[in-house]
């Protein structure tokens, strides 16, 4: 390794350290697989969580529920269940 690549690697060493002292388990955060039905337009969205974009849109807020629930069961993920005016209504694990 090069001189520049040592410092960087130490230094990123460093910050590791300084945040696991602080309480946090690393610097690149674990994607989830957590699902959120969220209002879009005039439809329910499916949504990742971390992502911008639909995963798939439904007429129905029930509809799009059941098939987030498919997809939370198959990853151990949580459905987080959003009111039309954004707050969330219920949350539910699957772990």
């Amino acid at each position: 390794m090069t001189k520049k690549q040592n410092l960087i690697e130490a230094i990123k060493n460093l910050i590791e350290a300084i945040l696991s002292s602080l309480g946090y388990s690393s610097i690149v955060k674990k994607r989830t697989w957590h699902q959120h039905v969220v209002p879009y337009k005039e439809v329910w969205a499916v949504r990742r969580e971390g992502n911008k974009r639909v995963t798939s849109k439904y007429r129905k807020q029930s509809t799009a529920i059941n098939k987030t629930k498919i997809i939370a069961k198959r990853y151990n993920a949580d459905v987080i269940i959003h009111r039309e005016i954004g707050g969330i209504r219920k949350r539910i694990s699957y772990k």
